[in-house]
Order: C-alpha cells, then sequence, then structure tokens
C-alpha cells in the first residue's frame, strides 16, 4: 500500500470533518470566534495592499476584509477542498471573485508564488486556524516568512479563559478537543522568538477575559 504525506492525511481528516458542517459552519462559529474582526481591525489596510489568509475556510473574513477595505487585493487558501467549496461559493455570491483569489494548500509549506504568481503579502493572518493544525510551530513560521518585510503578520486565536475560571476553561477546551482543536498555550512565546530572530515587534493581547489570543507581529 502507497504511504499517505501527513498533509494528505490531514487534508482528508479536514474534508470528513466538514464534508457536511461546513453548511453552517459560519452560523455555528459567530458566537464563539471571537476576536476575528478586532484581527481584522489592526490589519490596517485604509491604503490597499496584497493579504493572505492562512487557512481561509469558508471565506468569511476574505469578504469582510473586502468590504472593509475596497483597496486591498485578498487571498486564501486552506487544506480542505469541502471548505474551499462553500468558500467559492461564499465570494461568487458576494460578488467579490475579481478581488479574492482562492487555493488548496497546506499551511507549513504552501508556495503562493506557485498558486498567485506572488511571494509575499502586505499582510498574511490565522483566524481559528493553529489550534487545528498538528504542526502548528512550522506552520505560524511559514507564515512570517511569506510576510513581507515592512508588512504585518497577525494571530487570532483561542486562547486560556484565564479571567474566566477554572471550570470555564475545562468545559470549552474539553468541548474543543472533540473537534480535534488545541489551543497553543505557548503562542505568544513562540511568537516573541520569532519576532526577536526577525528584528519585528510583537503586540500581543488576551481579550474577552482571555478567552482568545490576538497577535500582531510588525
Amino acid at each position: 500500500m502507497a504511504d499517505v504525506s501527513v498533509p494528505a492525511r490531514q487534508a482528508a481528516a479536514m474534508d470528513r470533518m466538514y464534508r457536511y458542517t461546513r453548511h453552517i459552519y459560519d452560523l455555528t462559529r459567530k458566537p464563539y470566534l471571537l476576536g476575528r474582526d478586532r484581527l481584522i481591525e489592526r490589519l490596517d489596510l485604509d491604503a490597499g495592499g496584497r493579504v493572505l489568509e492562512m487557512g481561509c475556510g469558508t471565506g468569511r473574513n476574505l469578504i469582510a476584509l473586502a468590504r472593509r477595505y475596497p483597496r486591498a487585493e485578498l487571498y486564501g487558501f486552506d487544506i480542505s477542498e469541502e471548505m474551499l467549496k462553500t468558500a467559492r461559493a461564499s465570494v461568487d455570491r458576494a460578488g467579490l471573485s475579481e478581488r479574492i483569489r482562492l487555493a488548496q494548500g497546506d499551511a507549513t509549506d504552501f508556495d503562493p508564488a506557485a498558486a498567485f504568481g506572488i511571494a509575499r503579502f502586505d499582510r498574511v493572518y490565522y483566524s481559528y486556524a493553529l489550534s487545528m493544525i498538528p504542526p502548528w510551530r512550522a506552520a505560524l513560521r511559514h507564515g512570517l516568512a511569506l510576510t513581507a518585510p515592512d508588512g504585518r503578520y497577525g494571530v487570532v486565536d483561542f486562547g486560556f479563559c484565564d479571567g474566566l475560571g477554572g471550570l470555564v476553561r475545562s468545559s470549552l477546551h474539553g468541548w474543543l478537543r472533540l473537534f480535534h482543536v488545541q489551543p497553543r498555550a505557548e503562542l505568544e512565546a513562540e511568537l516573541a522568538a520569532i519576532a526577536v530572530e526577525q528584528q519585528r515587534r510583537l503586540t500581543f493581547e488576551r481579550p474577552y477575559r482571555g478567552y482568545a489570543q490576538l497577535a500582531i507581529v510588525r
């Protein structure tokens, strides 16, 4: 039997998970994927620029970016072709197919030059994706490698509910594990180390009483 690569196995797992739930994903996730719009604001794209979403899912964030920043060029990729079906349909319904380009790929080695003809972007970000990527440190570093030297790199994801108490944290994280989601306790430390290596500046927040983690590397 031929060996199946780790990205191929991950893609198949994500396709199985989202084959049906993708149809209600945005509706059901809105109450608890907190901080996404705050991240979009922090990207500060009033002057336009090229933006890449790593793990774009249904395309919800790219559509929001397109509406907020009409001069931005938007790109996204996801490992799941099932999610990309929903993303493409949503982008088309929004009338944004000429502004938002999508591709399939793995966050640890995605090649935007091959997919889009662009090597680096003014803004690159993850939105509630790193907690679902097993080799998340490699994915985190690859995202920064795709960010232009004068660009911004953003991350928003689940936090550790510091201000909400242990019961909330254990209940939330136990529920998330059912969906193969694991909040990254070392996210700030990893980003801080990367920022020092790359001579960049890190801003890190824990909004909603620690429910979320939100970072910008400049």
